[in-house]
């Protein structure tokens, strides 16, 4: 497999520079980024996210609204 040595990043790097400009790369990398993410988010398991969503969502307790009509 093919692993790229720091003279082929450097000339990809250039040809990308040139493609996009110097100004719009910094969105064309938030725009991948995103993506990844999304695609990420997209591909785990839905039990593992209603499980997680499930323990950062916790009701108040009724202790804690007691305390705050008192003040």
């Amino acid at each position: 497999m093919w692993h790229p040595g720091i003279g082929e990043l450097l000339i990809i790097l250039v040809i990308v520079l040139v493609i996009f400009g110097a100004g719009k790369l910094p969105q064309v990398g938030r725009s991948l980024g995103s993506a990844i993410t999304e695609f990420k988010e997209s591909v785990q398991p839905k039990d593992e996210e209603s499980s997680a969503t499930a323990e950062t969502t916790t009701p108040p307790s009724e202790d804690d609204s007691s305390e705050e009509s008192q003040n």
